[in-house]
């Protein structure tokens, strides 16, 4: 893994952009405080799988507790009733 100024990946995009597409985590840096991550997709893919698996094993849980449901119309007016 490697550290990098945002200087450093303007002036190198494409070069840390390879990079991360073949494997290498990079931070990168602003005024000398990490600030982002450029990491390959699979990292990002594997991320969201788990967030994914997590929420269907809490739903789960819920169910097998006897928790009150929501049909999907609920929810989405539950959504656009918070916007007003």
């Amino acid at each position: 893994m490697s550290e990098i100024s945002t200087r450093e990946l303007r002036t190198n995009l494409a070069k840390y952009l390879d990079a991360a597409e073949s494997g290498e985590q990079v931070i990168i840096l602003r005024d000398g405080t990490p600030a982002a991550a450029l990491v390959p997709l699979s990292v990002v893919e594997a991320v969201d799988d788990a967030e994914d698996e997590m929420l269907a094993r809490e739903a789960v849980a819920r169910l097998a507790a006897g928790e009150k449901t929501s049909s999907m119309a609920e929810v989405l007016a539950d959504i656009f009733e918070a916007r007003k």
